[in-house]
């Protein structure tokens, strides 16, 4: 575990859903995609939800959140990182 991942442990849960969302968007769009095609590729009905996770608003559940890497076609890490 690196040293990034670590600082989360001394986040509340809020900053950590934003800092979580924030690497969402940054992903989402170096790949390209809308909101609506991420939850296309996830086969989930509404990129409303995508919009609530990368706001912060809302806690993804982890098969979500494998389904997020499966689509962007990334690693835990960069969806954790804290910069």
């Amino acid at each position: 575990m690196d040293l990034s991942t670590c600082n989360f442990f001394y986040m509340s849960e809020r900053d950590v859903l934003k800092e979580f969302g924030s690497n969402l968007r940054a992903e989402r769009n170096r790949y390209g995609f809308s909101q609506d095609e991420l939850a296309d590729k996830m086969k989930i009905c509404a990129g409303k939800h995508i919009g609530k996770i990368e706001r912060g608003e809302t806690n993804p559940k982890l098969t979500t959140i494998i389904a997020l890497m499966k689509a962007l076609n990334i690693g835990f890490d960069k969806l954790f990182e804290i910069k």
